[in-house]
């Protein structure tokens, strides 16, 4: 669907000068997800990647958590009065045994990088519906996870080197998947960031990949309790963000064992929890 950018006409003024010309725009629309046929959320996002988007938000509502509990994803037919279809409607089907959590059914939820619970209740509510604890020793088969400040200090430029829809718009935020070697394993780019995450976490589940042990996700902007919500939904050890955690966040990651890394940039950055995941020797070394 080529529906990611559109094109409007903007009045540009440079020293003085003004003139006309179309400019390209991330385009955004809503998106509503219904869950076996019921509705269930809307979010604003960058069309493309929609049924991935609609599976990652149902792993961090803790109602999806392998491909196996997927059925189906399609585009609702017939979403408007007069019956045509505006790709803007998904249908998420379980498999009969999949068990649906009550909270997600209950409401409908306009989400938006603010959404969620509050407080304690938010740090309970992830506690006891994540399907893995954050774990990067996949049963004990593996060390534990130990990372290099200068592999982390890498990553941005190679987020920002594959995104192309920016390079266009300068208005997309991004979400990225890497492997421990610095690997890029998958990216990912939306209006919103926290649609970015659902994003790679609905590739990874439709891929059979999850839980996501041993990666580090990487966001642009800040990392919201949101975000880290849904890292440790999707079983990652280590969120990283070029800008400020939530104090929420912080809370959230040290609760349940997550690396969070905020103001990753260049070769400083701060570690805010779980910083036994972080050769902190080897930077007072380089120091």
């Amino acid at each position: 669907m080529g529906r990611v950018t559109e094109r409007r006409k903007v009045i540009r003024i440079r020293d003085g000068a003004v003139s006309s010309r179309p400019d390209t725009l991330v385009a955004e629309e809503p998106l509503e997800i219904r869950l076996n046929g019921r509705p269930l959320a809307i979010t604003m996002r960058t069309p493309g990647d929609d049924f991935a988007l609609a599976a990652g938000f149902l792993v961090s509502e803790g109602v999806l958590g392998g491909a196996d509990e997927l059925r189906n994803i399609v585009y609702c037919a017939g979403a408007t009065a007069d019956g045509s279809n505006t790709y803007n409607v998904v249908d998420v089907s379980t498999a009969p045994d999949v068990v649906i959590p009550d909270i997600t059914l209950e409401r409908n939820v306009y989400t938006t990088s603010s959404c969620g619970l509050c407080g304690k209740a938010s740090l309970d509510a992830v506690r006891t519906t994540a399907r893995w604890a954050v774990d990067d020793t996949l049963g004990g088969t593996a060390p534990p996870l130990r990372l290099e400040p200068g592999l982390l200090s890498g990553l941005p430029d190679r987020l920002r080197a594959a995104q192309r829809v920016f390079d266009r718009t300068g208005g997309l935020h991004a979400a990225a998947l890497f492997s421990e070697d610095g690997e890029l394993l998958d990216v990912r780019e939306d209006v919103g960031r926290h649609n970015a995450v659902d994003k790679l976490v609905g590739r990874a589940l439709q891929n059979g990949a999850l839980p996501l042990s041993r990666t580090v996700l990487l966001v642009s902007g800040r990392a919201s309790f949101e975000l880290a919500q849904k890292a440790v939904m999707a079983g990652i050890p280590v969120l990283a963000a070029v800008s400020a955690p939530s104090s929420l966040a912080v809370d959230l990651a040290a609760e349940t064992g997550l690396t969070l890394v905020g103001f990753l940039r260049g070769a400083s950055m701060n570690v805010y929890a779980g910083e036994d995941r972080i050769a902190l020797r080897a930077a007072a070394a380089q120091g």
